[in-house]
């Protein structure tokens, strides 16, 4: 048996070391176009900040010792440069010097792996630009990082994250680009936002949904400058290029192998192509993916090294399967951790598939046990409680949950298996019910009719919100809207709850308020509780990120020792459970006296909650820092004007906390604006109030008008004014009519939402509407013929007083 392998690295490396193991007599010729035969891919990234101090570990196999080892025929830098399969021999180019030959073959594995995609952009093949896939790669960046100062990363998948992070890490100012709205797209949006969020609190800009069209070398200056599609330029020494993969397949497709719609090559279950001797492995093959049932692209290290022994298997005579990749992964993104099996909602989606999912937070391990911290996670299944999916995010024991559940999944269990898998407890290392237990215990409540979730991102309309945390939990944040009444109390005070609307009960997590809804249907109330809670609503609703970088503060051990106030009082509460920190740090202050200032150390989940809590309540958050797995905040009581209402962490970014918008116009244009900039403000927790004033008040008429009797002038502004949101126009280019058509076309082209549509995600963010009464009056409108979202119909003393307590006025 002559066995010919074409490619190194994971799949041909692990198929070559298992023939071996299989035939102690076969014939092993092994070709790499490289110089090295097995690396660590994977570990690249990690060398360039020194986590990886020596460059050789990463060298997992040199030809010698492999060959030394697996007694192969081991041929670096030659390249199989065509296939004959009637003849059964391939042609070698050698790469040095540029001589051919041929080699025949008995059976053929294919192991090219895939190869950096490179965009169509202007400029893209500058010197400055660089891919990091190979050792050669990872040694030319880490020469230009020696000089640099900063590095723009294109592209936020997994390498493009870990690279973020090592070139950070290393002490450039990193900016990182992606054209998706959120980093890590083999997750759903809401869970990759915190990754978002601990990629930007270390301080690495990001550049989010946002298409590059250009890397340019500034005139008169050094380095390039990337250029997105709004027109910003982002200065940076050089660039790291990580926007995805392709398969090597190009040699497979001239030989007449089959492949698929993404240039994958076809195998079975056997890693066997459409020719009987001849196999593939690794990146190059196109996989089932066991969720959907259909072909896809995963090119991950683990599955290239079963597929390398797969196919060894199968050549030497013992039958072996491989039988589909879910895609199980994880990822560092500095402190925080994220991984992912399966398919995610955005992709079960496209793909047409019927799923649910629920969402939750249990803690990683006991919560009385200092350390503690939520899992985040995503748990995706079927009408029959088929496991297609999971994510989850967090500072520890993230990976511990995925791993069991895609064990579960090719093990064909469902989300009833999950409540009762027994699993390893003790107060350091987990919870009497782990979070995959948890998770499966509300999929199966779902499934079983004892809960109805509704979701952050689609909570249903004219629905009262029931907010079941304590009063300090609620002071960092509440759902617009929403009454607070603590679990605890709620069974004397139902009398307060309506009965003919549906209540929507949250809390922290979605516990509480699983207790509140199955106390509520008992009582004749309908109901349904917040997947997630009120940390699911902040996933869906985040503030802002800052598109700045900066350097990673790195203090001497004096300065970072020296605090900037010197704390009267120091609290751990690294320990407690939710509410617990919320309530401890609010009783120490209160018995603290102004000026005073209080240091705690917490759990880094609680952190969001701190800084939202001391920016309601106006005390003055003098420094946040880690401390491993916890981090440390100095508040000084008092010192910042408390705020007329409770908002989320957004104001602490220079988002006013309460604003008043004048709508004057009835151009679609400026009515777009202003209901645009309104929702931008709601959605940072700001309380905002929209003032509809003369054409304004075009905006509030219904359409079709209900007859109302009015005397003439009354009834000429009534035809002669828009009927609603529908019937603007433009300020200008209206053309008759064409102007305003092409503009609706355009925002529809391009998935804007249109003008009813955004008043009514206003109303579903508590933005409140005011009709001018005096407008009114002039011009002949009724309440009849206004729309029923209108909140208050005042005059100017109700308007002057808004705009008297409001940080912000604006006219439109």
């Amino acid at each position: 048996m002559k066995l010919v392998i074409i490619g190194g690295v994971a799949g041909g490396a692990s198929a070559a070391a298992r023939a071996r193991r299989l035939n102690e007599d076969a014939e092993i010729i092994m070709f790499e176009r490289g110089e090295y035969i097995s690396f660590a891919n994977c570990g690249l990234p990690y060398h360039i900040s020194g986590t990886i101090p020596e460059r050789d570990s990463l060298l997992v196999m040199t030809p010698e010792a492999f060959k030394g080892r697996v007694n192969a025929d081991v041929r670096v830098l030659q390249e199989v440069t065509s296939i004959d399969r009637d003849r059964k021999v391939v042609t070698v180019r050698k790469v040095d010097s540029g001589e051919t030959y041929e080699e025949s073959y008995d059976k053929l594995i294919i192991a090219t792996g895939s190869s950096p995609v490179t965009p169509p952009i202007e400029g893209v093949d500058d010197p400055a630009v660089l891919p990091l896939w190979t050792l050669p790669d990872m040694d030319r960046i880490m020469e230009r990082a020696e000089k640099a100062k900063s590095v723009a990363v294109l592209g936020a998948g997994f390498v493009g994250i870990e690279a973020a992070e090592n070139l950070h890490d290393r002490g450039l100012e990193v900016h990182l680009i992606d054209m998706e709205e959120h980093v890590c797209q083999s997750i759903d949006g809401e869970m990759a936002v915190l990754l978002d969020q601990e990629l930007a609190s270390k301080g690495v800009g990001l550049h989010l949904g946002v298409k590059v069209t250009a890397i340019r070398r500034p005139e008169g200056g050094n380095g390039v400058e990337v250029v997105v599609q709004k027109g910003e330029a982002i200065p940076a020494d050089f660039v790291l290029m990580s926007v995805g993969v392709r398969p090597n397949s190009q040699l497979a497709a001239d030989a007449g192998l089959e492949l698929s719609p993404k240039k994958g090559i076809i195998v079975d279950e056997h890693q066997r192509t459409n020719d009987p001797d001849i196999y593939a492995v690794g990146d190059v093959v196109s996989v089932l993916d066991p969720v959907t049932g259909k072909r896809a692209m995963i090119p991950l290290a683990g599955p290239a090294n079963r597929q390398g022994r797969v196919a060894a298997d199968n050549i030497f005579g013992r039958e072996s399967r491989y039988v589909g990749s879910l895609g199980t992964s994880v990822v560092q993104v500095f402190d925080l951790t994220g991984a992912h099996v399966g398919r995610t909602a955005k992709q079960l989606t496209a793909a047409g598939i019927p799923f649910r999912h629920v969402e939750l937070h249990p803690p990683s391990n006991a919560k009385y046990y200092p350390g503690f911290s939520p899992v985040h996670m995503k748990l995706i299944f079927d009408d029959e409680g088929k496991i297609l999916g999971a994510q989850a995010a967090g500072y520890k024991n993230v990976e511990k949950q995925i791993d069991v559940i895609a064990t579960a999944m090719k093990a064909g269990m469902t989300v009833y298996d999950l409540e009762g898998l027994e699993l390893a407890y003790a107060p350091p290392y987990g919870t009497a019910n782990s979070p995959v237990n948890h998770a499966g215990m509300v999929a199966s409540n779902v499934l079983r009719g004892d809960t109805d979730v509704v979701y952050a991102n689609d909570l249903p309309k004219d629905a009262f919100f029931l907010d079941t945390r304590l009063e300090e939990e609620a002071e960092a944040g509440t759902l617009p809207g929403a009454t607070v009444i603590p679990l605890g109390e709620l069974r004397e005070r139902l009398n307060e709850l309506p009965k003919d609307r549906f209540i929507v009960a949250y809390c922290q997590t979605g516990l509480r308020a699983y207790v509140a809804e199955r106390m509520l249907k008992q009582n004749g109330f309908k109901a349904a509780n917040l997947s997630g809670g009120w940390l699911s609503w902040r996933q869906y609703h985040p503030a802002p990120l800052p598109s700045t970088a900066r350097k990673p503060l790195r203090l001497k051990a004096t300065e970072a020792s020296a605090p900037s106030s010197q704390p009267e009082k120091i609290l751990d509460v690294t320990s407690l459970q939710c509410p617990g920190p919320l309530i401890k740090v609010r009783g120490e202050i209160e018995n603290m006296t102004d000026g005073q200032v209080l240091e705690v150390k917490a759990g880094k989940a609680f952190r969001a909650d701190l800084e939202a809590w001391c920016g309601s309540m106006g005390h003055e958050l003098l420094e946040v820092r880690d401390a491993g797995a916890a981090f440390i905040a100095r508040i000084r009581k008092g010192g910042v004007t408390a705020p007329a209402c409770n908002v989320d962490s957004g104001a602490l970014l220079g988002v006013p906390q309460s604003a008043s918008l004048v709508v004057f116009s009835n151009d679609l244009d400026k009515v777009l604006a202003a209901f645009i900039i309104a929702t931008g403000l709601a959605s940072l927790g700001t309380k905002v109030n929209m003032f509809f004033t003369f054409w304004g008040l075009s905006v509030l008429r219904k359409d079709p008008q209900p007859h109302v009797i009015k005397d003439f002038l009354s009834t000429m502004f009534g035809f002669m004014l828009p009927r609603g949101a529908k019937k603007l126009a433009l300020s200008k280019m209206h053309m008759m009519g064409m102007g305003t058509a092409m503009m609706k076309y355009v925002m529809a082209k391009k998935n804007v939402a249109t003008l009813p549509e955004l008043i009514q995600n206003a109303r579903d963010l508590g933005v409140t509407f005011t009709a001018c009464d005096m407008a009114m009056d002039v011009m002949g409108i009724s309440r009849e013929e206004l729309l029923e979202e209108v909140d208050e119909i005042a005059g100017v003393g109700k308007f002057a007083v808004m705009a008297q307590q409001a940080g912000t006025t604006l006219f439109i």
